[in-house]
């Protein structure tokens, strides 16, 4: 075994051993990402290979060494399925091709170290540090991915880094949300603009309902019990990824009345005006807003903000009522397996008293 240094200075270890009579070059990854003492293991397994009459070689090329495109591509693909947020699917790999594929994507996964994942990082770290930790974390999965399937022995965007890039302060970002008390306005202002019917209907259901835009923009009409004023949004639509019942007011069922004259044969509840049978677009709400000048104020998530507010200013809500309005998980494992009712009488009330507050 000995250390091979190219033309470029760049060190790999590499072994000499004769395979079925003749003198064969295996290497055993870059220097100093594969130290000599996991060299030394990796020219010892390939010894051990040849005593048993394999080729450790053919073994090796039977799966080839992918590069990081390729490999964060496999790994995209790989958690599609998983992610519910079009917006992050796309984002996900976006971020990867716009900082980290220039530098790395054309490099061998056994051949990435440290300093090439900080030639990535450094120039972002601190100018778009949320960006930053983005494609790191990225990184780090596409990394966890090679390790599993054999192809690295250590992760080069892990905590071997830390010591290299300056620390960042953890700020969390809050949504934009206008002050419960000017929600009620804000209906009137929607509902008074030059949007789609189904946009203006949406947003208030939305708003009666505390729901998140995807989950409303989504519902479909066999979600949808009238005669119990029940919403059931299935777990495949849920950011928890459980079936959750949400209790209809009055002025929510009225509501649901008006949005029958949209009714195609998509089923959806508030079918997009501009592409037939499909829902509203993600941003289609955000365009209401906007219209309206109320998008510097609050985002559409920011109205079940207002609703939180209120019921902690307004009424006498019990905490966990208020969260499971929202789809929120309650409590560590152990106190969810106590704690199993959703508590849906007590949101029905809740939101009779939501919807009287912003309607009459």
């Amino acid at each position: 075994m000995y250390l091979y240094i190219g033309k470029t200075g760049r060190k790999s270890w590499v072994q000499r051993i004769t395979i079925a009579g003749r003198r064969r070059d295996i290497g055993l990854g870059a220097f100093p990402s594969v130290s000599l003492a996991k060299a030394r293991q990796k020219a010892y397994e390939n010894r051990a290979i040849v005593a048993e009459g394999r080729d450790p070689l053919a073994e090796k090329h039977a799966s080839p060494m992918p590069t990081f495109k390729e490999a964060a591509h496999v790994v995209h693909e790989a958690n599609k399925p998983r992610w519910r947020n079009p917006s992050h699917i796309t984002a996900w790999i976006q971020t990867l091709e716009r900082h980290a594929v220039p530098k790395l994507g054309r490099k061998p996964l056994d051949e990435i170290d440290q300093r090439n994942v900080l030639e990535v990082l450094t120039p972002i770290w601190t100018t778009r540090p949320e960006t930053a930790r983005r494609v790191r974390q990225r990184m780090r999965t596409i990394f966890r991915w090679g390790m599993a399937h054999g192809f690295m022995e250590s992760n080069p965007a892990g905590e071997a880094i830390d010591g290299a890039l300056p620390p960042m302060p953890k700020v969390k970002a809050h949504f934009r949300a206008l002050p419960y008390q000017d929600v009620a306005s804000a209906l009137e202002t929607v509902e008074a603009s030059q949007a789609s019917i189904a946009s203006k209907l949406c947003f208030r259901f939305l708003v009666l309902t505390a729901a998140r835009s995807g989950e409303a923009r989504g519902a479909t009409w066999d979600e949808i019990d009238l005669q119990d004023r029940v919403w059931r949004i299935p777990g495949g639509r849920m950011k928890g990824g459980s079936e959750h019942r949400v209790p209809l007011s009055r002025q929510a069922v009225d509501l649901l009345g008006e949005a029958t004259e949209l009714r195609e044969e998509s089923e959806l509840v508030f079918p997009s005006p501009l592409k037939k049978g499909e829902p509203l677009s993600n941003m289609s709400l955000m365009k209401v807003l906007r219209s309206v000048g109320l998008a510097e104020r609050t985002t559409v998530h920011g109205f079940r903000s207002s609703f939180k507010n209120w019921t902690l200013e307004q009424t006498d809500t019990p905490w966990a009522v208020s969260e499971a309005a929202l789809a929120h998980i309650l409590g560590n494992s152990t106190e969810q397996a106590y704690a199993r009712s959703d508590l849906f009488e007590r949101r029905r009330d809740l939101m009779q008293q939501w919807a009287n507050y912003l309607l009459g």
